[in-house]
């Protein structure tokens, strides 16, 4: 039988886990490190946004030819792996709080919401699938043991995670969508003398009253984010009251609805 070699890694999995890489690049020893390479790229997106990470700029930066940073770093593809573990950093710690797992799971979301106020472009970096790096994997597992152990299975769980990851980049990105624009505020008196005549002829009743009263609002405050995570958080609940239910039932314990 032949022997084969192990396929290589995906792009920077072996750098963001630390292992040593194979280079075949010869020359003078490195002036930088990767560490030094990915912390100029995150310092230059949290500048100038997602669109500043590249490989010329990064190398600028540093005062490296545009060739040199392929010392460190074979593409873009990889520098955007360790730039997102990198940034996302050190996952909450759920364990040591006190509340059960809806209080641990809001902690959850809202340090990913955040993630994403401190470094707005994370919201912008491309989603390539399952976690795999150290941080996100932590942050993964964080979330995981909160609601199975709740009663969850692990793929319920996970489905869960999914919908409080996505509800937390949505805000993110809205929050800094808001931060940056240019556009006329909704609430502004400019804004109001033009629409509210203008709802009220198309018959748009709720919306001019929201209008009118200064309830129709552009920004996302912190009332809007509680809010929305309590609706996830409350369907979440459902599950795991129903898991809980059937357990009991299984066991042939009283079913007592606890409020």
């Amino acid at each position: 039988m032949p022997i084969t070699e192990d396929p290589e890694p995906p792009p920077g999995l072996a750098l963001a886990w630390g292992l040593p890489v194979k280079t075949t690049r010869l020359g003078r020893k490195p002036s930088q490190s990767v560490e030094q390479i990915v912390g100029a790229a995150v310092e230059l997106a949290d500048a100038d946004g997602f669109g500043a990470l590249s490989m010329p700029r990064i190398a600028q930066r540093l005062g490296l030819t545009a060739n040199a940073i392929y010392r460190y770093v074979k593409s873009r593809d990889e520098l955007l792996v360790l730039v997102a573990e990198a940034a996302w950093g050190t996952a909450p710690d759920l364990a040591s709080g006190a509340g059960d797992w809806r209080d641990a799971a809001e902690v959850w979301t809202r340090a990913m919401i955040d993630r994403c106020d401190v470094h707005p472009w994370l919201c912008d970096l491309p989603v390539r699938g399952a976690p795999v790096t150290p941080n996100l994997l932590d942050w993964t597992e964080a979330i995981l043991k909160v609601l199975t152990g709740a009663g969850l299975t692990p793929t319920e769980a996970l489905r869960c995670a999914f919908v409080l990851d996505g509800y937390a980049r949505q805000i993110g990105g809205m929050r800094r969508d808001l931060r940056y624009s240019t556009a006329t505020p909704a609430q502004s008196d400019t804004m109001t003398r033009f629409l509210l005549p203008r709802l009220r002829e198309r018959g748009h009743s709720v919306l001019a009253s929201m209008m009118d009263g200064n309830e129709y609002t552009d920004d996302v405050v912190d009332d809007d984010v509680t809010f929305g995570l309590d609706r996830i958080l409350d369907g979440i609940g459902v599950l795991v009251a129903a898991k809980r239910a059937a357990t009991r039932a299984d066991s042939g314990g009283p079913n007592i609805r606890l409020s």
